[in-house]
């Protein structure tokens, strides 16, 4: 059960709320460069046809951000400029439309250079993210990277902003140290109320990244931190989205509409009964038939694929329906815990499927 969320003040990137009470959103980046124009906004579309609800896409110069004035309206997902450096580059991104803006005030230098970009956010509506990581820590002020040195440095940002009479601010703190990202996260959820971006800095690829990224992004929204989220993947971003939409369900952010469970296996399984390929083509079957039904009836299915008759009815007696192996190549349908009949395997997706039609 998580914890009630930290309260935090709202912000608006497009159509897109953050903080204050918003469902935490799930956030990616762009891989393609912004100059490939019509390949960057294929690439943006397909993110948010994933569900990727902000995606973020770097800019290296103002010519680069006037690219956006093709890119934003082809695109139905709010965007978001990733700028370094250059206060210009922002100015022009605002100017072409862009949603949301990620720039560091104190790493422009010029503090004319920082009005100028916080009246341009403040007149067009546009928040801007503070970004901190273990890289972007100034070494010669803070010989060691810490949860304070992290939340000392990502503060000197916000505190420009805030003289200057902004507040429409996201914050972001993260490290390759799960501990280290996590109590940087808290010490400033103490200290602020600005909406948190969270996730894990050059967490890898693969499960590495999937393991990390669940534990650092898990524990924080289970202590009820944490607006919106980025599963930072080496590789395909359409792989980060999944995870994140994963994790949140995971925390009980999100519902998720089909809910497949199936047992680890162990001796007491049939060996003719390969229970993973049988989980995997039910997922498939009753995620492609159930998944846009159960989203318009706002309730969740619930469908257990186990490898025994112990771990069937019994274990996964709330599951609405679901397979249980038995013995030669047969298995239970059971819904509810109830035995309905035994089946064969050839024949159990099918079964299964007509036993979830009747039920809903």
């Amino acid at each position: 059960m998580t914890r009630q969320r930290r309260k935090t003040r709202q912000v608006r990137a497009g159509s897109l709320a953050i903080g204050g009470g918003a469902p935490v959103s799930i956030q990616t980046m762009a891989t393609v460069p912004i100059e490939r124009t019509d390949d960057a906004i294929a690439q943006v579309r397909a993110l948010a046809s994933a569900g990727a609800e902000l995606v973020r896409v770097a800019l290296r110069s103002a010519e680069a951000a006037e690219l956006l004035r093709k890119l934003i309206p082809a695109v139905q997902v709010p965007v978001c400029a990733d700028i370094h450096f250059d206060h210009r580059i922002a100015l022009a991104a605002i100017r072409a439309g862009v949603h949301k803006v990620r720039i560091n005030p104190g790493n422009i230098g010029d503090p004319k250079g920082v009005r100028e970009v916080v009246a341009a956010a403040r007149d067009r509506g546009v928040p801007i993210r503070i970004g901190v990581n273990s890289g972007s820590v100034d070494r010669r002020r803070f010989p060691e990277v810490t949860p304070k040195s992290l939340v000392a440095s990502a503060m000197e940002h916000v505190v420009i902003l805030e003289e200057n009479g902004f507040a429409d601010i996201v914050v972001s703190i993260k490290a390759s140290d799960i501990a280290r990202t996590v109590a940087a996260n808290e010490l400033f959820a103490s200290q602020r109320d600005y909406p948190l971006h969270v996730g894990l800095t050059e967490a890898g690829y693969g499960m590495t990244c999937i393991v990390q990224s669940s534990v650092a992004i898990g524990h924080l929204l289970m202590e009820g931190i944490g607006d919106t989220i980025r599963v930072s993947m080496t590789g395909d971003p359409a792989e980060e989205i999944i995870v994140a939409r994963k994790i949140l369900e995971s925390a009980g952010e999100r519902e998720a509409w089909v809910r497949i469970v199936a047992c680890p296996t162990c001796g007491r399984t049939d060996p003719s009964l390969d229970i993973l390929v049988l989980a995997k083509e039910v997922d498939a079957a009753v995620t492609a038939r159930f998944e846009k039904t159960m989203r318009e009836r706002g309730r969740t299915l619930h469908v257990a694929v186990m490898g025994c008759e112990v771990n069937g009815p019994g274990e996964a007696k709330d599951a609405d329906a679901g397979l249980a192996g038995i013995r030669d190549g047969r298995l239970l349908l059971f819904a509810k815990g109830a035995k309905i009949r035994t089946v064969e395997y050839r024949d159990a997706v099918a079964a299964l499927m007509e036993e979830i039609e009747r039920i809903i």
